[in-house]
């Protein structure tokens, strides 16, 4: 195998357990077991790919896949993923709200990420921004609405450090950027999309609030925020890919 075509297209079906025929046209990413699960329960549909090491769940023309965590399995999806060409792809991640109207449960719509990961810069400059597609994250605030629910915009701070909280300059960092969150894989995703011509957008749900100490997530917190916030998380990304579906929207914003 000497060009990517090639490797994407074993490696994709090698990595999810799933034959490239099998693939929705739309796709939904994200970090959990639980949403794969949920998904699928939903639809009546099996989970794939248990014992492999991205799980997911197709139905309706919609693949949710489970990439684990961190900026470099967000651009290996990213990447095999152009096997199947997407229309659209929407990461529903979780993230640590830095501003304090960044509560526990908030809707966070990404307008662009903060590249401090390092992964991203394999595919562009530093100087590029990380965006999402504009009219995907329209798509996903007309859905948000519909479902009487608010949430706020702003940027997201993507790192590859996981271990950060007791770290006081780092969080002086982040205030200075003024960022309403942060993640692992935001800008990956952006960069990574934009780099292999696929229009991405993302809504993240914030899991915890880091920048003081009995804000740090915890294996109860986190409990908490899967029963109580999860559910409308799905649906919301699910939605919001039906949305363009109905309506044969495009989504691409730039002309790659």
């Amino acid at each position: 195998m000497d060009t990517k075509q090639q490797i994407v297209e074993n490696w994709l079906p090698r990595y999810t357990g799933v034959p490239l025929k099998d693939f929705g046209q739309y796709v939904l990413l994200t970090n959990f077991d639980a949403y794969v699960e949920t998904f699928a329960q939903w639809h009546n549909v099996p989970v794939m790919g248990r014992d492999k090491p991205m799980s997911s769940a197709t139905a309706d023309g919609i693949t949710i896949i489970n990439f684990g965590m961190g900026s470099a399995t967000a651009a290996t999806v990213m990447d095999l993923l152009t096997a199947v060409n997407p229309k659209a792809v929407l990461f529903l991640g979780k993230c640590g709200g830095v501003k304090h109207r960044a509560k526990v449960g908030t809707l966070i719509l990404p307008i662009a990420a903060i590249r401090g990961e390092g992964t991203s810069n394999d595919y562009f400059p530093p100087e590029v921004p990380a965006l999402p597609s504009f009219a995907l994250q329209k798509a996903i605030s007309t859905t948000i609405r519909d479902h009487s629910r608010d949430y706020w915009t702003g940027t997201v701070y993507t790192t590859n450090r996981r271990v950060w909280e007791h770290d006081a300059e780092f969080k002086k960092y982040l205030a200075r950027l003024r960022v309403m969150a942060i993640d692992m894989e935001t800008a990956t995703i952006f960069i990574t999309g934009f780099h292999n011509e696929i229009p991405t957008g993302a809504l993240l749900l914030v899991s915890d609030e880091p920048m003081t100490p009995e804000g740090v997530k915890t294996t109860e917190s986190d409990r908490r925020v899967d029963g109580d916030h999860v559910a409308t998380h799905i649906r919301i990304g699910i939605d919001s890919l039906k949305q363009l579906i109905n309506q044969g929207l495009t989504v691409k914003h730039l002309k790659f």
